[in-house]
């Protein structure tokens, strides 16, 4: 990605390319775009299946620029941490500093990273409390001693654990007992930099880099121990990870990089089982105004800042709503528990599509609600919004 001035603010104003391709490829297959964050060059896309909303909550995203004193962003890390049904997940993307003499430097970053996700002044705990931290990127470790020949001989040979005893990661492993914890799958694929653009084959300019995996995916699982197989099991609680895959993709030349990608298999025992927000349409929705029902969970806090949204099954991210409706604003009743609220439904053009009901909480800046798919009966039609009220955006 470009990581130049003009692009840095270029990213403020419009949505980046990334996160537009994959919205459209995966909203078929019932994904939505939970969250994202982006420094310069780094972006960090988190989406879910739409029945998994109401239980991730995001806690925070955060940047760590590490490149220029600290200040540029063109190296670092980038950061989503959330709440998968009561579990504490942390997804770092990172670029650490290139070339074969500045491993000391790569470590270095690598730990002020880490050190610079603990948020002080909320109740998230030390990221290294959390249940699970996912970090990959580009972290350019390298590969000692062995010259270029003998590295492109075992790559050709597939000699791979060759290589291995002399991958800068696996030796800082060998010796920091923290990225110890980090696992990681084994490296059956050839090293992933650096290639000539639009081919496959290893750099050939002047400079003729040394091969290297320099793009990898680590995970780190709370009270984890350090050795075993890929499959973790945290002893304190019901929650299960196994990699099912680790590869590279050779086919792709665009890049002087090729592209890493990990499978795993989540299994765990949900911590929170009941939304804080159930969503019933009541009855068939044919006419102007229509009636909504919820019941909130004697724990949730409501805002006047919270609404709901009316989507159509497939939408691509929360702001994607055909109407919405303020819960304070249109309230019609209201108890303890149960609410309802009407909605104007005469925006939403004559269709046999299916549709989703889904509660924002501003405070939680989540989706807390989701209502099973209904079909609306062909009788509205779309109309602008005569007040020209402001839309929710998040």
């Amino acid at each position: 990605m470009n990581c130049g001035i003009m692009s840095l603010l270029s990213d403020t104003a419009f949505e980046d390319p990334w996160s537009s391709f994959f919205m459209d490829v995966l909203s078929p297959l019932s994904f939505v775009k939970v969250s994202s964050v982006r420094m310069q060059g780094l972006l960090l896309l988190v989406f879910a299946k739409y029945q998994h909303l109401p239980f991730i909550q995001i806690l925070s995203t955060k940047s760590t620029p590490t490149g220029l004193f600290g200040y540029w962003g063109n190296k670092g890390g980038v950061n989503i941490c959330l709440k998968l049904y009561g579990y504490y997940v942390s997804i770092i993307n990172c670029h650490l500093p290139p070339h074969m003499a500045n491993n000391v430097q790569r470590l270095e970053h690598f730990d002020r990273i880490l050190e610079m996700q603990n948020i002080e002044g909320h109740s998230i705990p030390n990221i290294l409390d959390h249940d699970l931290i996912l970090w990959f990127g580009d972290m350019n470790f390298r590969i000692e001693d062995l010259g270029l020949h003998c590295v492109r001989e075992a790559i050709k040979n597939r000699c791979y654990c060759d290589l291995w005893q002399k991958d800068q990661l696996s030796i800082a492993k060998r010796r920091d007992p923290l990225l110890r914890e980090f696992q990681e799958g084994p490296l059956l694929f050839p090293p992933t930099y650096k290639f000539d653009k639009n081919s496959d084959n290893y750099d050939t300019s002047e400079k003729k880099r040394k091969p290297a995996w320099t793009d990898r995916i680590l995970w780190r699982l709370k009270r984890q121990p350090p050795t075993g197989s890929h499959t973790r099991r945290l002893p304190a609680s019901d929650f299960y990870l196994s990699l099912k895959s680790y590869i590279s993709h050779m086919m792709y030349t665009v890049s002087d990089h090729k592209p890493v990608t990990g499978t795993f298999d989540m299994e765990l025992k949900p911590l929170v089982c009941v939304p804080l927000i159930t969503l019933v349409p009541e009855g068939l929705w044919t006419t102007e105004d229509m009636l909504i029902s919820y019941f909130l969970t004697p724990d949730f806090i409501s805002s006047s800042w919270d609404w709901i949204g009316l989507y159509k099954v497939g939408f691509r991210h929360i702001n994607d709503y055909v109407c919405y409706v303020w819960v304070k604003d249109n309230e019609v009743s209201f108890s303890d528990e149960l609410n309802q609220v009407y909605i104007n439904i005469s925006d939403i053009p004559e269709t046999k599509d299916q549709f989703l009901l889904c509660y924002y909480s501003n405070n939680l800046r989540s989706v807390v609600g989701i209502s099973n798919p209904f079909e609306i009966q062909p009788h509205a039609f779309l109309e602008k919004d005569p007040l020209g009220e402001a839309q929710p955006q998040i």
